[in-house]
């Protein structure tokens, strides 16, 4: 997800991905930051699919209020 750029800096980012791990459990990672400069990360363990896949359609509805635009997507 990527913000419009503003004329005189660089546009915001939010990455938002969903893995399975190796038991079964699930992992919810973020990052987020402006292209080109630092960046944040967050990551959430979730035992079922339901609360992970919950979480994060909340975190990208969350950012595409706050005005965040899907650049690509993959997977299901």
């Amino acid at each position: 997800m990527q913000t419009q750029p503003v004329t005189t800096e660089a546009p915001k980012f939010y990455q938002i991905d969903l893995e399975q791990d190796l038991l079964g459990g699930w992992t919810l990672s973020r990052e987020w930051g402006q292209q080109g400069g630092r960046s944040s990360r967050k990551r959430e363990l979730y035992l079922e699919r339901d609360a992970a896949l919950a979480a994060f359609e909340s975190a990208r509805d969350s950012q595409l209020r706050r005005g965040f635009q899907i650049m690509f997507s993959r997977g299901l």
